[in-house]
């Protein structure tokens, strides 16, 4: 029975989706790690872990506590958890609250810093959930929440902000707000319906498909960018090439006439374009 119940929470914040922001925050502590040119800590790497895994799936069953009317109306949605009543929208609630006070908990075991940032952290992460009610431009807070990933596994390690990290984050931003795009296509309809706001909602799926496009090629920039003022080694760039690559092809299988591939482009293509991008930066970690 806890298993099951287990198994519920997990579906509930889409635990396997924890790819997007996880490498990341591998990334932006192995940079701290290299620009600050201390040893490595595994119990800050660890903390550094935690920190994002609840923060994330505090943000995630926020999320599904606040839309759960919605998430009941939609029926590409309406199977979840709360809509089917497998968890009540109070145990969401009090699953919140508890992810949010470990995250709280573990940056106080970090540094004073990420201490202090925690709340500014949880507001934008948890204040994501209704930006789709008053402006077109969620897709890009929610790029914002999962930013932190890098920024804040920097500041973690080195305790002060930096250009790297941040252009780190700027590229998670846009790489995400841009998959978001492709993925809202999906609720277009629904959403122009209900008076939700969106880009394809606003547009429709050929501009944003564009949109999407362009936002990536962004994204890009500021990848190269960063490894360039990162002086990385050819390893890493093999890495960006290919990431490269798995950004174009979702943009070569998601088309205006079929939509039929966008789970397929938003969760196995970034997903593994993320870890993908993580592994080559840490094989020119540990080779350099």
């Amino acid at each position: 029975m806890a298993a099951a119940h287990f198994k519920n929470y997990l579906s509930l914040v889409k635990f396997s989706h924890t790819v997007f922001a996880l490498p990341f925050a591998i990334i932006g502590f192995f940079l701290g790690i290299q620009r600050q040119g201390t040893e490595i800590s595994w119990l800050l790497f660890t903390l550094i872990l935690l920190c994002m895994l609840f923060a994330r799936s505090a943000a995630m069953g926020f999320n599904r506590w606040a839309d759960r009317n919605i998430d009941e109306k939609n029926p590409r949605t309406s199977n979840r958890e709360i809509p089917k009543g497998i968890i009540s929208p109070t145990a969401a609630m009090v699953f919140v609250i508890i992810c949010c006070l470990a995250f709280i908990v573990c940056t106080w075991f970090i540094n004073v810093l990420c201490f202090a940032l925690s709340p500014v952290a949880l507001v934008i992460v948890l204040g994501y959930s209704y930006t789709k009610r008053f402006t077109s431009l969620s897709h890009f807070v929610l790029g914002l929440g999962l930013s932190l990933a890098p920024i804040g596994a920097y500041l973690a390690v080195t305790g002060h902000f930096d250009t790297l990290p941040i252009l780190y984050s700027g590229l998670v931003l846009f790489w995400v707000g841009g998959f978001d795009i492709i993925y809202a296509l999906q609720d277009k309809d629904f959403d122009q319906k209900e008076g939700l706001r969106s880009i394809p909602a606003k547009i429709g799926v050929k501009k944003s498909l564009i949109v999407s496009g362009l936002v990536h090629v962004f994204t890009l920039v500021l990848l190269i960018l960063a490894a360039i003022i990162g002086e990385n080694s050819y390893i890493f760039f093999v890495g960006c090439g290919i990431f490269t690559v798995l950004l174009t092809y979702q943009h070569l299988i998601v088309k205006p006439s079929d939509l039929s591939r966008i789970n397929q482009a938003f969760a196995l293509v970034n997903g593994f374009a993320g870890v993908l991008l993580a592994l080559f930066f840490l094989l020119d970690f540990f080779i350099k």
